[in-house]
């Protein structure tokens, strides 16, 4: 195990079978990188870390779906747009 940054661990793939249990317990305070023949293949991180992380990206892919509808409203002519309830029955929700 080495530490490569103040909150971060790399170790081998042979480490992680051998010291599991040490390894486990440093991921559920830092990231670890896993490494094989040198090459980072997984990250162990803390379930809080990832859970954040997680929460990040949905907000942050809200942010960008709703800024390309927003365009797509700016550019789209206004003719031929159907109301909700329009389109409620033409999918069968209403009759």
């Amino acid at each position: 195990m080495r530490r490569i940054k103040a909150d971060t661990t790399l170790i081998g793939v042979s480490e992680l079978r051998t010291q599991a249990d040490a390894i486990l317990k440093v991921a559920r305070e830092q990231p670890v990188i896993v490494e094989k023949r040198h090459k980072p293949v997984a990250v162990l991180m803390p379930v809080e870390q990832y859970n954040r992380t997680e929460q990040l990206l949905d907000a942050l892919e809200d942010t960008i779906l709703g800024l390309l509808a927003k365009e797509r409203e700016r550019r789209a002519p206004r003719k031929g747009w159907l109301t909700l309830e329009q389109l409620e029955h033409r999918v069968s929700l209403r009759s």
